[in-house]
């Protein structure tokens, strides 16, 4: 009798009434394999490794015992998932349609100008994927559909494309197509002008191609098949066999990764090796392929920079003597760090993010006191202004620049309560023009009807955190309103304030919803993020519980009604804050949660482990072993109640591999002493990122709405 027999005949209904009234069913119980592991003489039981497969046990033909097993607790534990939210089916569904209806199935990109042709991708009503077309020279001209993204992925499980880019000449198109949801891409090519997809075909790619000036010649990055880690540049021509191409570049170290691209001036092709400490970057000429390449800096410890280049000069914003950047140029004859010379000095109060470099402006993306900032500088007369903002909090950023001889700035803005708009921006006249705002097809749709505000709770440690909010307008701030608070607080990642039209199914509701912008992340600075991570990372799962009760001391909620959500590096955070303070939270929801960390950085096999001692810290070290597991929320489940948890993973997860919140949620139901829902929701077809396609996804969000709706009695 298979496993999945044993597993199912659990799913006895039971009259056993949870405090919300819920007709329960027996869960999944998960066999017990006891696995020792000693690390620093320190022995851990892991009764749940069994659960761990390879990717050859899970691409074989036929599944073997262990791995039979695996897939037949997964399949019981989504069997439980359906029948436990059974009764929600009727609001999923009207969740989805509600989440859907706002989305502008008929939609289109804003064209971006290039080399003499618009580029843009659009939708066909009631299609998943997206259609790459072109124009020559005018928005009238006739269309080119370059990829059919609904033909491509008509009946595919998963289907991606990623890092699309066209030879100088405009004729040939390089993509990349995933098939897996591992991230692992296969490069083709077409012929533009005769429509042919050329016999050129590359596998395990990250899925970008970088053309060489000569149109032929193209620089691809080749993952390690198990790590994932992008470690090779190879130099492949059109038209000869993949087996001909020529390794350019190698990175040995296994704590760096590598990639390819080339400057925006088009002169240049670069190779960047990065770290999370560590940055190095080589170029060579692009109208000389097979040139030598040159270093710009060696690598060094605690040494990042990035280049740009514009004229005799690469650009390059750098750590080098400064916290939170600072702008250099140096000579392209030669960039090493003898040679920088300041553009934009350092400052205490402002992080450099980014730069645009165009003929006549510099565009500083900046970030103070928690806010993106904008800041254009004319070269010639070195005059600058900023580009003003309205509400308190925001997110704005640069994107489709590519033409360098240019006056114009794209760039998008959106709040909380404003939808995503695009507006080219004249840095001359300073005049502006909006050219798209995304629509919300609800014609009840109004951004009047939602309040956004913005404060700083104070922490344990005296360090001032900023919390964004959403709500309507008709929401009372009397302390009986549910709440989610989400955040994610790792690797520099700053969460912004920006608009949802999915989450108006919360806030119509009656839902507020936060944003905590804790440590970890680089929201104030780069400090900002030194502090959440190492041997200060307990500083995130500090900060987002006292924004919490911050949020119930100031009457936005209470415990009864106060929820919390994270995904990936933030489902551990989710798994750190209930283990730390399992009381204050009437729900949360962890999705593909990087819960077993230990484990995880212990083992260099598994993708991105080698990549991330800076983030985490190495086990081996003792001091790092200790203090990781002092805070993994694998490891620290207890005998206690915890609230009620809702899990998602994706089986094919490259990034957190699925068997981690398998084991979590395996361990939570062998301890935990409540009768609170504890459910898993494994996606069998798909990875890190979930299901592809526009509206596949929102099935999960709906169901993931339910749950929190369904905790509060919510059914409509």
């Amino acid at each position: 009798m298979k496993q999945k027999t044993i597993f199912l005949a659990l799913l006895l209904l039971s009259c056993t009434n949870q405090n919300n009234n819920y007709m329960t069913l027996q869960p999944p119980k998960a066999k017990l394999i006891e696995e020792q592991i000693t690390t620093h003489d320190d022995t851990r039981i892991d009764n749940y490794f069994w659960m761990r497969l390879s990717d050859a046990q899970k691409n074989a033909e036929t599944p073997d015992a262990q791995t039979q097993d695996v897939l037949d607790y997964l399949n019981a534990e989504n069997d439980y998932r359906a029948a436990t939210m059974k009764h929600t089916e009727a609001l999923q569904k009207n969740l989805f349609d509600e989440i859907k209806g706002r989305i502008k199935e008929d939609d289109a990109s804003v064209p971006v100008k290039d080399n003499g042709y618009i580029y843009y991708t659009r939708f066909e009503k009631g299609q998943d994927y997206a259609f790459y077309c072109r124009k020559k020279d005018e928005v009238s001209a006739e269309e080119e559909v370059m990829l059919d993204g609904p033909k491509m992925g008509d009946g595919q499980a998963y289907f991606a494309i990623g890092g699309t880019s066209i030879s100088k000449n405009n004729q040939y198109l390089a993509y990349g197509v995933d098939l897996v949801s591992r991230r692992q891409y296969t490069l083709h090519f077409k012929d533009l002008k005769s429509g042919e997809i050329l016999q050129d075909k590359i596998e395990n790619t990250t899925g970008g191609a970088t053309w060489a000036n000569d149109n032929k010649t193209i620089f691809y990055t080749k993952k390690d098949p198990i790590t994932l880690r992008s470690f090779q540049i190879f130099k492949h021509v059109l038209g000869t066999d993949q087996n001909e191409d020529i390794l350019v570049y190698e990175e040995k170290d296994e704590t760096f990764g590598c990639s390819v691209y080339k400057t925006k001036s088009s002169d240049y092709i670069m190779i960047g090796s990065w770290q999370t400490l560590s940055t190095e970057y080589r170029f060579i000429d692009a109208n000389d392929p097979n040139g030598e390449w040159n270093v710009v800096q060696l690598r060094e410890r605690d040494l990042e920079y990035s280049v740009d280049h514009f004229g005799d000069h690469f650009y390059i914003v750098t750590n080098l003597d400064a916290k939170n950047f600072r702008l250099m140029k140096a000579p392209v004859s030669d960039p090493s760090k003898e040679n920088w010379e300041e553009v934009i000095a350092h400052r205490d109060d402002v992080l450099l993010e980014g730069i645009d470099i165009f003929k006549d402006h510099l565009v500083v993306s900046e970030r103070k006191a928690g806010l993106n900032q904008l800041r254009v500088i004319n070269w010639t007369s070195k005059d600058e202004h900023y580009i003003s903002f309205k509400d308190p909090a925001y997110m704005t950023y640069t994107f489709d620049n590519p033409d360098f001889n240019t006056t114009t700035l794209r760039y998008a803005y959106t709040s909380l309560t404003t939808p995503n708009t695009v507006y080219d921006y004249d840095m001359t006249s300073r005049e502006q023009e909006q050219m798209k705002q995304q629509e919300v097809m609800d014609p009840e749709f109004n951004p009047k009807n939602y309040v956004s505000e913005r404060f700083f709770v104070k922490a344990r440690d005296g360090v001032e955190v900023p919390v964004s909010i959403v709500y309507h307008k008709n929401t009372k701030k009397d302390g009986q309103a549910p709440l989610l608070l989400y955040a994610y607080g790792s690797y520099g990642a700053s969460m912004d304030a920006y608009f949802s039209s999915v989450r108006l199914s919360l806030l119509d509701r009656g839902f507020i919803y936060a944003i905590a912008h804790i440590r970890g992340g680089q929201e104030m600075g780069r400090e900002w993020y030194e502090d959440g991570k190492l041997l200060k990372k307990k500083n995130t799962f500090y900060d987002f519980i006292d924004c919490g009760k911050a949020l119930v001391e100031n009457k936005y909620t209470s415990n009864e009604h106060l929820y919390a959500q994270g995904g990936s590096a933030g489902g551990l955070l989710i798994g750190a804050v209930i283990n730390m303070e399992p009381k204050m939270w009437n729900g949360v929801i962890a999705a593909v949660p990087f819960v077993d960390v230990v484990s995880t950085m212990l083992d260099e096999s598994i993708p991105l482990t080698t990549g991330e001692f800076d983030e985490w810290g190495n086990p081996k070290d003792e001091e790092y072993y200790h203090y990781i597991k002092s805070y993994s929320p694998y490891d620290n489940v207890e005998k206690k109640d915890y609230p009620n948890l809702l899990v998602t993973t994706g089986y094919w997860d490259s990034q957190v591999q699925y068997w981690e919140p398998a084991k979590w949620v395996a361990k939570l139901r062998e301890l935990k002493t409540d009768n609170n829902l504890l459910l898993m929701h494994c996606n069998m077809d798909v990875g890190h990122g979930g299901a592809s396609g526009r509206f596949e996804r929102y099935k999960e969000v709906a169901m993931e709405y339910a749950f929190f709706l369904d905790l509060e009695g919510i059914n409509k």
